[in-house]
């Protein structure tokens, strides 16, 4: 007994000092200890059985990689099953969950009936040895390039800022790419957000597929009866829905609850009243990710349908076979966040955008809808975003405010947290992957800036 009230009040004042700090994606509050007890277990089952059985972390890099959200994490207690690949975390005895895994899907929190995904399937992708991007093979990289990326891989990871793989595309072909210990060009890593901008190419592929058209409105029998039915899938594209979603991750927060809480993570977006008018404003929501998600899965025909036309005619074309895109309880991919992916594999979507549309000799997405997802949105207050990308400007000539002054005009990016970056630059035909896990803030342009100086020549 005097064990357990030591542990509660030990836990009370981790959870309170953790409140002080709201860190940028799980803000624990003071006021709610059953909500943080709850957020952090899940979070904790969740990233340490994708991180032990998809990335290939050990029980160590796991807790740490936790312990860079809140230190409280380094209460949890995990019970990991490798022979059911399962993680199970409580805190103190409280907010058990767990987390299971499933070959080709990822890993799920077990939330509600989850015996529906155990008949879903995902087939493996046949390796090749044709060059990048058809397969594993790359040349000989541009030595120039490779000290450089090597120099910052060291200096970054010096400052505890953990990049753990840096790759260089130029050209259309591997210039450089360098890896942290523990780390190679086959390890999937988490984008976390980038994920949204592989959910907006799906979208591209469907409506050159003709089943969905970016004005189509009235998407949802829920938003038929009130002004909901006025928002568009291009609006959801562009993060101006209007629905007030609250991207804030803390304890019984939208996001916490989509994430962490869920059987169906669109289903908490979809319940959300409008706060603005479509189309007007811009808030940067995953919520609305999420609903494009729920409306592809419903377009293709289910979970299973989805997940063999994400494997079929986008994977496996674009030569992504060190990906797994993550399901929801109910079986809906969670294109918001749960994508994990090699560097080079990520490097493939870069190098489609920057082809638009087109890698390995396969047409996924039109030249036409590339050019609207790098089209600067026309929401009131934030223009410097196209369909699920960053864009460096609000125009293609406007040189105020640039996201990243430093850097050309032209470059739009895919971003995530813990500093995920694909960097898109078409004026230097370069794609840029940076992915790691840096709890402070990463400076990507100057990076970036440093690594475009040296690019080879003509």
């Amino acid at each position: 007994m005097k064990k357990t009230l030591l542990g509660a009040l030990i836990l009370l004042a981790g959870l309170c000092a953790a409140g002080v700090v709201v860190l940028p994606m799980l803000g624990l509050s003071v006021t709610d200890l059953g909500a943080n007890v709850r957020v952090g277990t899940a979070l904790g089952a969740k990233l340490a059985c994708s991180g032990r059985y998809l990335s290939g972390l050990d029980e160590q890099q796991v807790s740490a990689d936790l312990a860079s959200y809140t230190p409280v994490t380094r209460l949890l207690n995990f019970r990991y099953d490798d022979a059911q690949h399962r993680v199970s975390t409580n805190m103190l005895g409280m907010g058990a969950i767990a987390a299971r895994y499933r070959e080709g899907l990822g890993c799920t929190l077990e939330i509600g009936d989850t015996t529906p995904l155990d008949v879903l399937r995902v087939a493996p992708l046949s390796p090749s040895s044709a060059m990048w991007p058809a397969g594993g093979s790359t040349a000989t990289p541009h030595a120039p390039l490779q000290r450089e990326a090597a120099r910052i891989l060291a200096q970054d990871n010096a400052a505890g800022q953990q990049t753990r793989a840096l790759l260089v595309v130029h050209r259309g072909r591997i210039a450089a790419e360098v890896y942290a210990p523990g780390f190679t060009a086959d390890t999937p890593l988490l984008g976390w957000s980038m994920g949204k901008s592989l959910t907006a190419i799906l979208f591209g592929q469907m409506e050159m597929q003709g089943l969905v058209a970016v004005e189509e409105r009235d998407l949802f029998a829920s938003w038929h009866d009130d002004a909901r039915a006025q928002i568009s899938i291009e609006n959801l594209l562009h993060m101006a829905s209007g629905l007030a979603f609250a991207e804030v991750y803390a304890p019984g927060s939208d996001a916490t609850a989509m994430l962490f809480g869920a059987h169906n993570a669109a289903a908490v977006a979809l319940r959300s009243p409008l706060a603005y008018a479509p189309g007007t404003h811009w808030a940067y929501s995953s919520g609305t990710t999420n609903i494009l998600a729920q409306l592809a899965t419903r377009r293709l025909g289910g979970p299973q349908a989805t997940l063999d036309w994400i494997t079929q005619r986008l994977l496996a074309p674009l030569g992504m076979r060190h990906t797994v895109v993550e399901v929801d309880p109910s079986g809906v991919f969670v294109g918001s966040s749960y994508v994990y992916a090699s560097a080079r594999d990520w490097a493939r979507l870069g190098q489609l955008m920057l082809n638009e549309g087109v890698l390995n000799g396969t047409r996924i997405v039109t030249p036409e809808w590339v050019a609207r997802a790098r089209t600067p949105a026309s929401s009131r207050n934030e223009q410097r975003y196209g369909y699920q990308f960053w864009l460096n400007s609000a125009a293609p000539t406007n040189t105020e405010k640039l996201r990243w002054p430093q850097l050309p005009t032209d470059v739009y990016a895919m971003r995530g947290n813990r500093a995920q970056n694909v960097m898109i630059v078409p004026s230097a035909d370069t794609v840029i992957v940076r992915l790691g896990w840096s709890a402070k803030a990463y400076p990507i342009a100057e990076r970036v800036t440093a690594l475009l100086a040296v690019l080879p020549g003509e």
